[in-house]
């Protein structure tokens, strides 16, 4: 008995469907990625097996690193209201007038590293030409010793902020050092933070894979 032969027909797959999805994801990437702050003094950080993510609240940071040879420290406050206080109370310290325009700027800001003399000239640049101004710092010596007043005032800001909406969370300090940084500077913020009775900080590494 003869055998039919069946015709083969090109085949094709609609792939509008298949696209439609993934522009579907990529758009929700997008849209729900968080793009990386720039930093006025980048650091490497040490590497660490241990995750423990930061609060998105209630948080000073202060960065050592290192630039042109010179030891650098820059500090970063978080909250937008704790930050215009904290502002205030360090203008009132050191008889410096910020206007309402420079505490709403500041408060947008995101790391610095100048005496609080210089700060109106860091807020009245442009976020791009920040990031590349040469900060010397924030004061840290004996006789002069304004990171120490940032942190102090910043505990303060922090505060009254938490207690006009009947919160109780206190200021956490985070250290994020240079993994190359020499240790006397590291000490000395430690020592500015006891001298606050803040026995308690966290030090900020960089997610490395365990060692097996």
């Amino acid at each position: 008995m003869a055998k039919i032969k069946m015709k083969k027909k090109a085949t094709s797959t609609d792939m509008t469907a298949m696209c439609d999805v993934a522009f579907l994801l990529l758009t929700f990437f997008i849209l729900t990625a968080t793009a990386k702050v720039p930093e006025a003094m980048p650091v490497d950080t040490p590497a660490s097996t241990v995750q423990t993510k930061l609060p998105e609240s209630d948080l000073a940071t202060v960065i050592i690193g290192k630039e042109d040879g010179k030891n650098k420290v820059f500090f970063d406050l978080k909250g937008k209201d704790v930050r215009k206080r904290a502002l205030e109370l360090m203008g009132e310290k050191y008889n410096v007038q910020f206007s309402e325009e420079d505490k709403t700027k500041f408060s947008l800001m995101t790391d610095f590293g100048v005496p609080i003399q210089n700060l109106k000239q860091i807020i009245d640049m442009k976020a791009a030409d920040r990031v590349k101004a040469n900060q010397p710092g924030v004061p840290m010596d004996s006789l002069d010793n304004q990171l120490k007043e940032w942190i102090y005032n910043s505990r303060i800001a922090n505060n009254e902020y938490n207690n006009s909406i009947n919160s109780k969370q206190e200021l956490q300090i985070a250290i994020k050092g240079d993994a190359k940084e020499e240790y006397p500077v590291i000490k000395k913020v430690m020592d500015i933070l006891q001298d606050q009775h803040i026995n308690s900080f966290s030090l900020i590494t960089g997610l490395r894979g365990k060692d097996f």
